[in-house]
């Protein structure tokens, strides 16, 4: 029988001795909802915040205003600092060596869009002991297919970096 994406990412984490944060947007805590799902999770699993606004982001994750005025709160920039955040805001328990942080931000629709930025787009960013990277898609379903979708992404990006690529997009 195989086993979950989110059952994998347990296993992963837990083998290699890391920790989650999460930092949701768009996804609304949706991959929070999936990793906690699985039993124990809480072994490795250890914040999940939901920014929607940019105070959020701002206050709670310490994106730079400056960011968010320059690039939006959909950008590369925007998320990279979000995952950056949510390692940070773990420090007074955790050693930064020991946290993984994800970030999603994106326009689920149905509105929203702009022709630079469409219906669909989501940013995921990833901060690890060992780098930080972010990752462009664009989805192309209603708003909970797009949430669904950037959710999965997301999972699968971890996947990736949790198995030893070196750049998890590779």
């Amino acid at each position: 029988m195989a086993i979950s994406i989110e059952q994998k990412i347990g296993n992963l984490l837990q083998k290699k001795g890391l920790k989650l944060c999460l930092a949701e947007s768009c996804t609304g805590g949706l991959i929070a909802n999936k990793i906690t799902n699985i039993p124990g999770s809480s072994e490795y699993f250890v914040s999940g915040i939901v920014a929607y606004s940019y105070e959020a982001k701002e206050k709670l994750l310490g994106v730079k205003k400056q960011t968010l005025m320059d690039h939006g709160a959909v950008s590369r920039e925007t998320v990279l600092e979000m995952a950056a955040g949510a390692r940070n805001c773990m420090i007074p328990f955790f050693a930064l060596d020991q946290l993984v942080g994800v970030s999603v931000s994106g326009i689920a629709g149905p509105g929203g869009g702009m022709p630079e930025k469409p219906v669909g787009l989501v940013w995921i960013g990833l901060s690890t002991p060992t780098g930080n990277w972010a990752y462009q898609f664009i989805g192309t379903g209603n708003r909970i297919q797009n949430k669904r979708y950037s959710a999965r992404k997301a999972l699968l990006l971890l996947v990736k970096y949790l198995e030893g690529y070196e750049k998890p997009n590779d």
